[in-house]
């Protein structure tokens, strides 16, 4: 079901996508993507009501503020849980057969300042995975593997390689970046998705 809800994820524009991996608040979201202007997306995979209502009672959903995602979905097989029950301006997602249907949307403005550091938590602790398993390369030299190429091949890619500077990216928009507010030190203003 968690792989459903990564492919739901890239479907609905999330350039970057985790699941499984936790953070400093105790929560691992089982999917979390991010579109542009940093806005994220959260689903919770819920196969029985039991685990639905278990995943009501933890700390993050009682105290929401702490939550990741901007907007947040629950994913569960379709009839097995009533959409009455789910928290308010949460989203719902029913999985039919191998089919991800959108049955409610979700709020888009979940997430809060301590939200965000947790995203950021959990964002850091991901790249960290990841150089501790590309050692004793680092994250920055193992990004520039293109530029590499091209230097061993007397300054030019090889035919079909798109340069670095020329890939698409949707967060390296500076019309897409979350910007300071100045009306109150710390607090991030996010940009529409």
């Amino acid at each position: 079901m968690v792989e459903k809800a990564v492919r739901w994820l890239r479907g609905y524009g999330c350039g970057v996508v985790l699941s499984e991996q936790g953070c400093v608040s105790g929560e691992m979201p089982d999917a979390i993507g991010w579109k542009r202007a940093c806005h994220s997306v959260l689903v919770e995979c819920k196969v029985t009501r039991a685990d639905f209502l278990a995943d009501r009672a933890k700390p993050f959903r009682l105290k929401p503020q702490q939550g990741v995602g901007c907007e947040r979905f629950y994913l569960v097989p379709a009839g097995s849980i009533r959409r009455e029950e789910r928290p308010a301006g949460w989203g719902w997602l029913e999985l039919r057969g191998a089919r991800v249907d959108l049955a409610v949307e979700s709020a888009k403005n979940f997430r809060s300042a301590t939200g965000f550091r947790y995203e950021m938590n959990l964002l850091l602790a991901s790249l960290r995975r990841v150089e501790v398993r590309i050692e004793p390369q680092s994250i920055t030299d193992f990004l520039k593997w293109k530029n590499r190429l091209a230097e061993y091949n007397r300054g030019s890619l090889p035919e079909g390689m798109v340069a670095v500077e020329d890939e698409s990216n949707v967060f390296l928009d500076p019309y897409s970046a979350p910007e300071l507010n100045t009306s109150g030190a710390g607090h991030l203003k996010i940009a529409p998705p």
